[in-house]
């Protein structure tokens, strides 16, 4: 049998969803409540989801204009 070809996978990247400021570490993503922290939720136009659990929190129109 024929050997696997192997895959080059980019990194996860972790360390931009983080920010320091005055010595304190400051996440930039929200964190999903299902999975707890270290798990960031993606920030859609008008929704956030997390994608390891599929959580998903919808904004509302009032929540759109606020953000604009």
């Amino acid at each position: 049998m024929a050997k696997k070809q192997v895959k080059n996978k980019k990194p996860s990247q972790r360390w931009k969803m983080y920010e320091v400021k005055d010595g304190k570490l400051i996440r930039k993503n929200p964190i999903s409540p299902k999975e707890g922290a270290g798990i960031f939720m993606a920030v859609h136009k008008d929704r956030k989801t997390c994608g390891k659990s599929g959580y998903t929190e919808f904004r509302t129109k009032e929540q759109k204009t606020e953000k604009k």
